[in-house]
């Protein structure tokens, strides 16, 4: 028979079955110690690290897939994002930069919103800095949006559900597939919000793009990669951003607002629903700044015919990209939430009776898929 654990109330916990013998020395040595760390309340240990995988790289550093290693072979999958220097003039700017950085990602690490990437440590280790965040098991956007993905899908797949996956969440596009809009609008929502936590807290991501979203494999999505983000009351004196998904007003003045958060965020909306890249082969800064400054207003143009054909879709796309910030939504919440919003048209579809369990429909995607 194995044994339970009775808990008496107002009493210690004790075992239910054979009693165990009283402590030996070496057993009363031990419940000092106990009793020691519940008496000083300070405690002190050094975590050891194996960086197993390279997982990306960008300007500011690069990340690994790590494993913490913990008693008793206890292992925990994490992702260490391990910050260069190469960017910076000289020893103490880059000091000055880790230490708002970890300051931020403090404050990040309190937040307990399940669609934004869980941030577990930052570290010192010679005076280089790394952050420790959760692994997230699943694919990236831009991943997830390459013909290689499609290609692999349709190799796994029955006739029947092929058929299904293109009627429903995902199909060939011009460049690359496209998303199917109650999909694409879905891991909108759950960027958006993880977007109402973080502009709650005043902080701004600064860099939003396919590669900085990711898809679980339990369908759900993540917004990723704090290293851009800062407090809008204490702003970088260095900022970092990905040029083809900054607003205009970043790009043009180097201004961020929670509404630049939310323009990156439709320009990757735009490219899920239309296969293609938005400001591909653009020769120079004017070029992209223009074409972003018209991008409202050709955007019938870009779409495919089902999603220029509904006004619903179309004003939401248009209300997170317009050129002038103060034209778009006036926060990630009402984004969501407002009539023209991400939920009013995934609530269109449920009327209509064409909406499906998204986050179902992505799991069983992603299952598909090594």
């Amino acid at each position: 028979m194995s044994s339970t654990t009775t808990l008496f109330p107002f009493a210690r916990t004790l075992p239910y079955g054979p009693q165990a013998e009283l402590p030996g020395d070496d057993g009363w040595e031990l419940l000092d110690r106990y009793e020691g760390i519940l008496r000083d309340k300070r405690l002190s240990w050094t975590e050891h690290h194996r960086l197993s995988r390279l997982l990306g790289s960008g300007g500011q550093g690069v990340v690994f897939l790590g494993e913490r290693r913990g008693a008793d072979h206890f292992t925990l999958p994490v992702a260490i994002k391990v910050f260069s220097p190469d960017r910076y003039p000289d020893a103490r700017a880059y000091d000055r930069s880790m230490a708002r950085m970890a300051r931020v990602a403090a404050r990040i690490a309190q937040i307990q919103q399940d669609n934004l990437m869980k941030v577990h440590n930052f570290i010192d280790r010679n005076r280089i800095r790394m952050m420790e965040m959760e692994w997230i098991d699943g694919f990236d956007l831009a991943e997830l949006l390459s013909p290689r993905m499609l290609e692999q899908t349709q190799a796994t797949s029955s006739q029947r559900r092929w058929d299904h996956i293109n009627n429903v969440v995902m199909t060939a596009g011009p460049v690359h597939p496209r998303m199917k809009p109650g999909v694409a609008v879905a891991v909108m929502r759950d960027c958006l919000a993880a977007l109402i936590a973080l502009h709650k807290e005043g902080i701004v991501h600064g860099d939003i793009k396919p590669s900085n979203i990711m898809v679980k494999r339990t369908g759900t999505s993540k917004l990723i990669d704090i290293g851009s983000a800062f407090e809008l009351t204490d702003p970088p004196e260095r900022r970092t951003c990905t040029p083809a998904y900054a607003a205009p007003e970043v790009l043009e003045r180097g201004q961020y607002t929670a509404q630049s958060d939310l323009a990156s965020l439709g320009y990757v909306l735009v490219e899920m629903l239309s296969g293609q890249p938005l400001f591909a082969g653009l020769g120079d800064f004017n070029e992209l700044l223009e074409a972003k400054r018209f991008l409202a207003q050709r955007i019938a143009q870009v779409l495919p015919q089902e999603v220029a054909c509904n006004e619903l879709l179309m004003t939401f796309c248009r209300n997170m990209i317009a050129p002038d910030p103060t034209r778009r939504f006036t926060s990630a919440e009402a984004a969501d939430m407002q009539k023209d919003g991400a939920g009013a048209f995934l609530r269109q579809l449920i009327k209509g009776d064409l909406a499906s369990e998204y986050d179902s429909e992505l799991r069983d995607w992603l299952e598909q898929l090594e």
